[in-house]
């Protein structure tokens, strides 16, 4: 398909793909270490989201807010509601993944949120996801009516496979 997408043209497969992985992050600490020089001057870092970010929903599916593939540093908001009848708190559950459901992602963390009784439908809960240079993913949750607020910071390591 590469070959056709090139017009024909035969693709080199003299590089080794380990090979070509630990060149392009030499050339990314230099660059990121202050590193001048001609090769690398015309260069642009771009760091992106490598999985979509959001939230749980009631049955178990999940809202995607921030999309893969998304520049980093970002941040985006949506809002929800409660899905029953005079909820005192909420629940908010920030998953990683390309799945639709829950259960098929990958969990971040979790933060409970009291909220004043009200009907279904009734709370306006917006969820912020901001994900900022260093990686740091911090989720906040604001109930627009009474102006309560609740947030957690979620590490690069948190949740991650050990190094064992």
């Amino acid at each position: 398909m590469l070959t056709d997408y090139f017009d024909g043209k035969e693709l080199n497969k003299n590089i080794n793909p380990d090979e070509a992985v630990a060149y392009g992050a030499a050339v990314q600490g230099g660059i990121l270490g202050g590193e001048e020089s001609e090769a690398t001057s015309q260069l642009l870092l771009i760091d992106v989201t490598p999985l979509s970010l959001g939230v749980a929903m009631k049955g178990g599916v999940m809202s995607t807010i921030i999309p893969r593939a998304t520049v980093i540093p970002a941040k985006k908001s949506q809002i929800y509601s409660t899905s029953q009848d005079y909820q005192t708190k909420v629940t908010t559950s920030i998953y990683e993944g390309e799945r639709t459901l829950v259960k098929d992602n990958h969990p971040l963390g979790k933060f409970d949120m009291d909220i004043p009784i009200a009907p279904k439908g009734v709370p306006q809960i917006e969820v912020t996801l901001e994900i900022d240079e260093n990686s740091l993913l911090t989720v906040s949750a604001v109930d627009k009516g009474t102006g309560k607020k609740e947030r957690v910071t979620i590490t690069n390591d948190m949740g991650r496979l050990t190094k064992d």
